[in-house]
């Protein structure tokens, strides 16, 4: 068995999958086995190559999912508490970054500025695994039900540094409206209300709020049909890159050298603020960054990534 700790959120989910697709060509008669929250198991049936999920969230434990594994790959963190919950499970091999304080040597060195998708491509690479940091395609779900073709604003995060002012994002599904798009409103059911004051404030109708309404397999499967995302650093922005569906992500005060889509993919715009002089962000409270990016901005990243797809779709053509 190979014993995979993720016990992170979806937007960790769906940047490990290279390295959890990696682990799957490297052990093909192996069973995969991933320690991750069990509300993300629509997800991980997406990704491919995990034959089985357990529940774990955080690093309370246990994360052991019967018999010792004979490898136990840690992509949560740096350690040390990551790497002894693992090594309670009594693997044969542990797969981690080296971290003293864990008495754990064999293992590369963390890098804090690297992007989340290459810190574990790297990781395996360092024990002779190699992951490609491109293979980031999920597999289509199910229909769903849920209307294609819509423009999927994402107004929440569960960092509230992250939310980009409700009231911009009220005026930009106004925007988009008058521009012809349906507008639809995700996000959990703890915000559900932050959906429906941006509905009201666009004078959107009850039924565009979805905040609270899907599993993740249908929130999949709206992004994936969408024709446009827009939304904060979160785990929406992360499907969307899974899916190639055009979209555009606003960052702060986090850089998208470390969370955002791969560069060379046109279909996504990110608009960061946080390259100016702000003051350093406490990793808690919420910053200034994101109130620093304009209804204009975001705007004009919208019609270059549309003017990218149509350009693309007569190429195509």
């Amino acid at each position: 068995m190979i014993l995979v700790l993720r016990a992170l959120g979806v937007g960790d989910l769906v940047t490990a999958v290279p390295a959890l697709r990696a682990l799957r060509a490297a052990y093909p008669g192996r069973e995969v086995v991933l320690a991750a929250p069990a509300a993300l198991a629509p997800l991980v049936d997406l990704v491919g190559g995990v034959d089985r999920l357990v529940d774990t969230s955080g690093l309370d434990g246990p994360a052991r999912p019967g018999p010792a594994p004979g490898v136990a790959v840690n992509l949560h963190g740096r350690g040390p508490q990551s790497h002894r919950l693992l090594a309670a499970a009594g693997p044969a091999r542990l797969l981690a970054f080296a971290n003293a304080d864990a008495g754990f040597a064999d293992g590369p060195r963390w890098v804090d500025d690297e992007h989340e998708v290459d810190r574990w491509c790297r990781l395996l690479s360092w024990y002779g695994i190699p992951a490609d940091r491109t293979d980031l395609a999920l597999r289509r779900p199910a229909p769903t039900g849920l209307p294609a073709g819509a423009t999927v604003l994402h107004p929440g995060s569960n960092v509230p540094a992250k939310r980009w002012p409700a009231e911009r994002f009220a005026a930009l599904a106004r925007a988009l409206t008058d521009r012809g798009h349906r507008v639809l409103l995700t996000g959990s059911a703890d915000e559900g209300a932050l959906a429906a004051r941006v509905a009201d404030g666009a004078g959107l109708a009850p039924d565009a709020v979805l905040a609270g309404r899907t599993d993740l397999g249908a929130l999949a499967g709206l992004v994936a049909d969408a024709r446009l995302v827009v939304s904060g650093d979160t785990g929406v922005a992360h499907l969307a890159t899974g899916y190639g569906t055009p979209s555009v992500v606003l960052f702060g005060p986090v850089p998208p050298a470390r969370w955002g889509p791969p560069p060379d993919r046109p279909r996504h715009r990110v608009l960061w603020a946080g390259d100016r002089d702000w003051p350093r962000w406490d990793g808690v409270g919420s910053h200034p960054t994101l109130a620093a990016v304009h209804l204009d901005e975001v705007l004009a990243a919208v019609a270059e990534v549309e003017r990218v797809v149509r350009v693309s779709g007569a190429v195509a053509a």
